[in-house]
């Protein structure tokens, strides 16, 4: 059997592409840990403020139940100080790696797409800590009783806050995510379109999961914005794919 040459050539240059693709990721991964670790350092000098914003914002009492306790509470805070300001870089360094795999991909959409990633990644944050969070601790806190007084590890409560802040942050990317997802063809927007009442059973489920209360005025403030962001999605889908066929 002969081999036939354009498939060998068009096979080669995917392996080149792979290849360009996972050296460009490998040096972007080393940048983004530098990164993080330079803004690591000097959030270790915020860490005890911000541990003290986050306690008054859901009014939490913290006892510490071991000597290194508070410090390992501090680094951790640092290291996800470290993340959080580095997420710009983050997301830049991911998105240009990634970009040789697409070659549909110009620069212009990856600094549109990066520009919009960044904004809804913190949109998400700032929504979790002036909402979700405060309003899910207090209500949690009301199970308490003449006799009964929730004192709380300080490094559960760290990363209690964190998980949700950074879980909600990621969450926020899901137009970014279904847009690029239509982009390189693994979704349509009739697909999703015709099966919205599933996407609302899902929404609904990462809600109840996500949201730290089992009541349902908590879990229509995540799963509100949640559907809203679905629909800002599609919306983004169907305007991609115009763009597309009018080229």
């Amino acid at each position: 059997m002969h081999s036939n040459p354009a498939t060998e050539q068009t096979g080669a240059k995917n392996s080149d592409r792979v290849y360009h693709t996972l050296k460009t990721l490998r040096r972007s991964f080393i940048r983004i840990g530098m990164v993080v670790l330079v803004c690591s350092i000097a959030g270790y000098y915020l860490a005890e403020p911000i541990l003290r914003y986050l306690q008054q914002v859901t009014g939490v009492k913290l006892a510490a139940y071991g000597v290194p306790e508070t410090l390992f509470t501090f680094l951790n805070i640092a290291l996800a100080c470290g993340v959080f300001a580095g997420m710009p870089y983050l997301l830049y360094a991911l998105l240009s790696g990634v970009q040789p795999m697409f070659p549909t991909f110009t620069r212009r959409m990856v600094i549109g797409f990066w520009l919009a990633s960044v904004v809804l990644f913190y949109a998400g944050v700032l929504f979790c800590l002036n909402i979700s969070l405060p309003y899910g601790v207090q209500f949690l806190l009301e199970f308490e009783g003449p006799h009964l007084e929730a004192i709380i590890s300080v490094r559960k409560f760290a990363a209690f806050c964190l998980l949700f802040l950074f879980g909600f942050g990621i969450i926020f990317e899901m137009p970014l995510a279904m847009v690029l997802l239509g982009r390189i063809g693994v979704l349509t927007h009739h697909a999703l379109a015709r099966n919205r009442r599933y996407a609302i059973l899902a929404i609904t489920i990462i809600s109840a999961i996500l949201t730290p209360t089992p009541d349902a005025f908590n879990l229509a403030m995540m799963a509100v914005p949640l559907y809203l962001l679905f629909e800002i999605g599609l919306i983004g889908m169907r305007l991609g794919k115009t763009a597309r066929d009018a080229h």
